[in-house]
């Protein structure tokens, strides 16, 4: 009977979860609404709270799901790439691809704000990882006689930096690259980039 209950509340959330994901995809994160979701869900208001302990929790496994969309598409774009520097700007130019096609889960990832007193769970941070570790492994080919503690920060920088450049670029902030140029510019800072880690 317990299995039974389980197998119910597993498929509730998945329902949730889909739900919540394509109200996301259509109207963004910030016109999410429990209410919505539960209606998309075939289920009642209280069916949220018996699956997921709040909205921020299905959130992180919305957001969860989109980076698990992110490594399956980087991971194929570097399959056939064996060279430090071109995976890096194959990394940068993955990473745009799936923003431009995935606009409102990727903004997704980065509009979500908690309470001051209220922080994601380990399994979720962790789930962010993978992005700094794919950029963490070709700068160890380019430099192997880099610190891990500095490899890591390298990379948590490069990721910043291509990040934000994304970030401004498809908000259309004047400071912004022009769409039509943002993927070659982005392909020579980041070949700047490795050819910097390569020569310190």
């Amino acid at each position: 009977m317990a299995g039974k209950r389980e197998m119910k509340r597993e498929d509730l959330k998945a329902r949730l979860i889909e739900a919540a994901r394509n109200r996301i995809i259509l109207d963004g994160l910030g016109n999410l609404r429990a209410r919505d979701v539960t209606q998309d869900a075939g289920c009642a208001l209280g069916g949220l709270y018996t699956a997921f302990r709040d909205l921020d929790e299905l959130v992180w496994h919305v957001n969860s799901s989109t980076l698990e969309m992110l490594e399956h598409q980087l991971t194929e774009m570097l399959a056939e790439e064996s060279d430090p520097a071109a995976q890096l700007r194959i990394l940068a130019r993955g990473y745009l691809k799936f923003a431009l096609e995935n606009r409102n889960l990727w903004a997704a990832l980065f509009d979500h704000k908690l309470p001051d007193d209220v922080t994601p769970p380990d399994w979720h941070l962790e789930r962010h990882m993978f992005l700094i570790q794919f950029i963490a492994r070709p700068l160890a080919r380019l430099n192997p006689d880099m610190p891990a503690e500095d490899r890591q920060i390298r990379a948590l920088t490069l990721f910043s930096a291509v990040h934000g450049i994304i970030s401004i670029s498809l908000e259309g902030r004047f400071v912004g690259i022009p769409a039509t140029r943002l993927e070659s510019e982005l392909d020579d800072f980041v070949a700047l980039l490795a050819a910097g880690a390569r020569a310190s």
